[in-house]
């Protein structure tokens, strides 16, 4: 699990959501902190007004006050930003949080992960791990017992493997994988009427390319990626998603997928940046190690 886990709260209900899938996803002895974004600028010389910063700020602590009394999470941190997501970060950076839980936007359907501004711009650029809760999830939580990774035959699917093994040892859970095999457009011209015949041959040897992996349980599909990996992640408790080294959530698998998982996924999503895979395949050390290194 994780050992510094951020939640960044609201005053809606998606903060509640991100308490909870926070609660699941931090070690026994690890830390919880509730964090707040409020508006304003702390430089008052580039246009900010002290009287307005000093009021958001006594209204942040307000809000965190109260929701530290409700929770029992006492560690509460804000900060006065133009962006929630860029606030979030230079609190999740300035604290040393490997998880950073966010809530999907209010307006979404129950079990599904909807991301509205803030959350896409918490995702982009986190430099930690980011957890996107449901709306809902705080009433309809379960238990872990399946936990699935968007696969691809890269690194950055392989480290998502080996979280979600870690965080399954730790839940007693179940490790699943899917791969969604999809053909460029300019091939089927060539395959014609044999396209039924060559993707069902595609996903045979996706799945088997799986159950090499040992100890997984092996899914794939011919279609939509972004389409079918959603369907997969009904059948979940958490989808693990990894990202290539040249950019967060925005190049998760492959461009506009994973814009498009990060909305339509049904289950908690957790999205390992490159930031996150840095920190876990760095040389740890007995006094500095990643909690997922140790299994913790």
């Amino acid at each position: 699990m994780f050992n510094k886990v951020m939640i960044g709260i609201d005053e809606h209900k998606g903060g509640r959501d991100a308490i909870e899938l926070a609660r699941r996803l931090v070690s026994d002895d690890g830390e919880l902190s509730l964090a707040y974004v409020h508006g304003g600028f702390p430089l008052v010389g580039r246009g900010s007004n002290a009287e307005f910063e000093a009021g958001e700020r006594d209204r942040a602590e307000t809000l965190l006050s109260a929701a530290a009394a409700e929770t029992g999470i006492r560690i509460t941190r804000c900060i006065g930003s133009t962006s929630v997501g860029r606030g979030l970060h230079e609190l999740a950076e300035a604290n040393g949080a490997d998880l950073l839980v966010i809530g999907s936007t209010r307006h979404g359907l129950l079990g599904r992960v909807v991301v509205g501004d803030d959350t896409r711009h918490a995702l982009n650029g986190a430099p930690c791990a980011v957890a996107v809760a449901p709306a809902g999830y705080a009433q309809h939580s379960t238990p872990f017992t399946e936990i699935g990774v968007a696969y691809k035959d890269s690194a950055e699917s392989k480290h998502a493997l080996e979280v979600a093994r870690a965080l399954a040892a730790d839940c007693h859970a179940k490790v699943s994988a899917f791969e969604a095999v999809a053909f460029p457009a300019y091939m089927y011209a060539g395959f014609g009427g044999a396209i039924p015949l060559v993707s069902e041959t595609f996903v045979d040897e996706a799945r088997a390319r799986i159950a090499e992996l040992g100890g997984v349980e092996a899914h794939a599909a011919y279609g939509d990626p972004a389409e079918e990996i959603a369907l997969y992640s009904a059948s979940l408790d958490l989808l693990v998603v990894g990202s290539r080294d040249f950019g967060p959530i925005g190049r998760l698998m492959h461009g506009s997928t994973a814009h498009r998982l990060a909305r339509v996924a049904r289950c908690p999503l957790l999205v390992l940046t490159r930031a996150a895979r840095a920190a876990d395949t760095a040389s740890p050390t007995d006094d500095d190690r990643h909690p997922l290194a140790a299994g913790a």
